[in-house]
């Protein structure tokens, strides 16, 4: 049976005219699908098991998870009870079909309950509204969902008084007892509904719960009574109307274009999918009529940090050749390059054919000269889960589980000086790691190096857990945290350490602008633009390890890193082994995109889940561990290419 589930539902509030292409093995989707891989890299099924047991005893629907009708013949049926409390309760209604969370039924009222990994803090004065009024951005698409959730379940009991609660971590509570999120695990080839092992039967045995309730009465009315758009045109009756209509009969919306929908497009072909359709070209075509060569021209969707982008896109300029200086508003800075500067280089380099990169020697050549040999180039991998780790710790404190370390003698050799990782499943590493990266940094005073701001941001959530622990050398720790940092805007107190890392990123940002990157400022832009731009690169990484004085813990000596296929260089992250069967780390990355604890990379941080959350033996967790190692170390040894690159072009 064709229905619009709430999945589905959720699909079409984005852009309506992905329900013409959701579901169809012909179109490539860059977000394939993998409930499983989501659960575990967000705890999500840990969350999902907690809040069973606030309400224990409930029936859980399994199993013919496709039979929509028996799910719903089912849940009608455990509704006849007068008491009752049903996880994943499923609602089907003339091809409209939900499950939910968690369904509490006494007599004639029902508790709606969404569970979200998601957190929240109870002193937040306003959860669900914004404070220019309307409802809150970031969580406008689970109240739609929760919305949607309950528009079914009344269609289907109209007899019934229905509640609308989200359950969601309390970032105010503490955990009362260790190991909370080892409480829950997943067995080997299990799926996110299935294989659950408990350590636990109640909340007595945990003491109180990181959960808490939160009533969403008024916000599911307001959207129901279509007082707030989902966005402009898209209000809730009419959008489920609307919606079934084209689903269920194959439609497509012709919905107008959004500039943000159409930049993040899941529907579109990459280097994995050329055999399949393009959802996202198709929608163009039908509605701007371009031709095949308009989308190999350089478009507004790669202008780097662009905020003037929707506007453009509205007025149908979509291509860098017709821009004009006032599209941009360019505002020059003062010996670097501003945001603006950058922006306008793309776009007149992109229309001269020009894909030399451009520095601001002068600039650029004195902060190199304020740098202190030995050069330090360092690299954490990080999760920050739903559940906490220890006793006293609240939701999403950080966990930093692995380093890489690199440093560059004023000789040129290149050492892979240390490396930490912590795979052991409930162990909580965050001071043993500080300790490995003090002992690995003190010996010398060379300038640190970082890849934007997330090792500091690491360092001065450590520094809080350990003023709060009992460590024997936590003043010692401590102290080392604000050699190398800076205190973060959240910070009371305020320090720059003497060592304070100097942000690689920002050096890119300020003094170089590469073609190639087609304006991204990640490490995984940078690195291939950098390849591709070098002699010096080139020469030199052609080469194996052993003969370019590079060591390595993870590669062997006769690795060489600079691969060439049609004459363009191949970015070493695509040489890395995926850590996931058939999924590489770009699709993991965008799959996974909107969770809380994403920071950097998705792939490490859903290793690390697996390796803490799933029953595997040591040689499956030696290979996970295998590849992290060789991830971390790839990012580090990255870094000090792009710093050799940069070097080349100031001399």
């Amino acid at each position: 049976m064709k229905t619009l589930t709430k999945s589905r539902f959720k699909i079409g509030l984005d852009c309506p005219n992905k329900l013409f292409y959701t579901r169809k093995d012909e179109y490539a989707n860059l977000m394939a699908e993998d409930s499983f891989l989501e659960a575990l890299a967000e705890g999500g099924f840990q969350v999902e098991e907690l809040a069973r047991l606030h309400y224990p005893d409930g029936h859980l629907l399994e199993g013919r998870d496709w039979d929509y009708e028996y799910l719903a013949k089912e849940t009608a049926q455990l509704l006849e009870q007068e008491n009752v409390v049903i996880y994943e309760a499923a609602f089907l209604y003339d091809h409209l079909f939900v499950r939910t969370d968690i369904l509490v039924k006494k007599g004639n009222s029902i508790k709606l309950i969404e569970v979200k990994a998601k957190s929240f803090t109870p002193s937040e004065e306003s959860l669900f509204y914004g404070k220019r009024g309307g409802l809150s951005g970031g969580l406008k698409p689970y109240l739609f969902d929760l919305a949607f959730q309950n528009h079914v379940l009344k269609l289907c009991n109209p007899q019934f008084e229905v509640s609308n609660y989200f359950m969601l971590t309390d970032k105010s509570k503490e955990a009362e007892i260790d190991g909370l999120n080892q409480l829950f695990r997943i067995s080997k080839n299990a799926n996110h509904r299935t294989g659950i092992i408990k350590s636990v039967n109640s909340l007595t045995e945990i003491g109180r719960s990181v959960l808490s309730e939160v009533n969403a009465d008024d916000a599911v009315q307001d959207i129901q009574n279509d007082k707030y758009p989902y966005q402009e045109g898209l209000y809730f009756n009419d959008a489920i109307a609307k919606f079934k209509n084209w689903y269920l009969n194959d439609q497509y919306a012709h919905w107008p274009l959004k500039y943000g929908a159409c930049k993040n497009c899941e529907f579109r072909t990459s280097e994995d999918s050329k055999d399949k359709k393009s959802g996202y070209e198709e929608c163009f075509k039908k509605q701007k009529n371009w031709s095949d060569q308009m989308f190999l021209k350089p478009n507004i969707f790669e202008i780097w940090n662009f905020r003037g982008a929707s506007k453009l896109f509205e007025e149908d300029k979509f291509f860098l050749e017709d821009l004009v200086e006032d599209d941009i508003g360019v505002s020059p800075g003062a010996e670097i390059l501003s945001t603006s500067d950058r922006q306008w280089l793309q776009v007149e380099k992109s229309r001269s054919g020009d894909h030399t990169p451009y520095i601001e020697k002068k600039g650029l050549k004195e902060e190199m000269e304020s740098w202190t040999f030995p050069l330090h180039f360092i690299d954490f991998e990080t999760s920050a889960v739903a559940l906490p780790f220890n006793k006293g710790m609240k939701p999403y404190e950080q966990i930093a589980f692995q380093f890489s370390h690199h440093k560059l003698h004023e000789n040129g050799r290149i050492e892979h000086a240390s490396e930490f990782i912590s795979n052991a499943p409930g162990t909580f590493p965050n001071f043993e790691f500080v300790r490995a990266l003090r002992v690995n940094l003190k010996n010398d005073n060379g300038t640190i190096f970082r890849f934007a701001d997330h090792e500091n941001t690491v360092l001065n959530q450590i520094l809080v857990q350990l003023k709060k622990s009992s460590e024997p050398d936590k003043d010692l720790l401590i102290d080392f945290i604000k050699n190398i940092t800076k205190s973060s805007g959240s910070s009371t107190e305020k320090w720059i350490g003497d060592r304070n890392m100097v942000d690689l990123r920002d050096v890119v940002k300020y003094y170089y602008y590469n073609p190639h990157t087609k304006g991204s400022n990640s490490i995984k832009a940078v690195l291939p633009a950098s390849l591709e731009s070098s002699k010096f690169l080139q020469n030199k990484y052609s080469k194996p390890l052993k003969e370019i004085d590079v060591s390595s813990k993870n590669f062997d000596s006769d690795h060489v890193w600079l691969k060439i296929e049609d004459n363009k260089v191949v970015s070493p992250y695509k040489m890395l082994p995926p850590l996931f069967d058939q999924w590489d780390e770009d699709t993991l990355d965008q799959t996974i995109s909107d969770m809380e604890s994403l920071a950097d990379g998705g792939a490490a941080l859903t290793a690390y889940a697996k390796i803490q959350y799933q029953d595997m033996d040591d040689s499956e967790r030696n290979e996970l561990t295998k590849g992290l190692l060789k991830y971390c170390e790839l990012d580090t040894l990255a870094m000090v290419m792009i710093y050799e690159h940069l070097k080349e072009l100031t001399h």
